[in-house]
């Protein structure tokens, strides 16, 4: 059974070297995804297949707002989210938008979180953010592994162990101020 393997990630805003050191470490990789908010010019995208999120103003002409990928016999939507849902996990419009293109996949960001359900019918898979994440969890981006009968996913942090995430750092600057 033949399977396809995808590098999924997100939100690494302006973070180069994450995108460049993933590319390195699953060189066998067939796809590397990236589901908006790179924050980075075109060109330094190259190898990602790549949606517009809401901060990316360097490439907004060269990017799309979403794509649908076929790979394995699944339909993939993949969007940024900012544009496709009205309010933070409230997903309906998005899987509407979705089952639309025949879609039993979506990847996206936006959120910061990560996320693997499904819901009506449709996987949705968010890779959460390689830079912080708003839920207080480590950076994190996901191994999506396709076949026909199966999709498997895995999610991996971004970072060194003990490294400090987003709230580790908003936190003792906010002991800094008031001290």
């Amino acid at each position: 059974m033949s399977t396809t393997k995808i590098v999924l990630v997100s939100d690494n805003h302006g973070n180069q070297e994450c995108l460049k050191e993933l590319k390195e470490m699953y060189a066998d990789y067939d796809l590397f995804v990236h589901c908006g908010d790179s924050e980075m010019e075109y060109e330094q995208m190259s190898g990602y297949i790549c949606v517009k999120g809401n901060n990316d103003f360097l490439y907004y002409k060269n990017v799309p707002d979403n794509q649908v990928l076929h790979v394995q016999g699944h339909t993939i939507y993949v969007c940024h989210g900012h544009m496709d849902f009205l309010s933070y996990f409230h997903y309906e419009p998005m899987i509407d938008r979705a089952k639309a293109h025949g879609a039993d996949i979506i990847f996206f960001g936006h959120v910061h979180t990560y996320l693997d359900t499904t819901q009506n019918g449709v996987r949705l898979l968010n890779p959460g953010s390689i830079r912080h994440n708003r839920d207080g969890s480590p950076p994190s981006y996901m191994l999506v592994e396709i076949s026909e009968d199966d999709v498997v996913v895995t999610r991996k942090e971004y970072g060194k162990p003990g490294t400090p995430g987003f709230l580790d750092k908003l936190i003792k600057k906010l002991i800094e101020w008031t001290s």
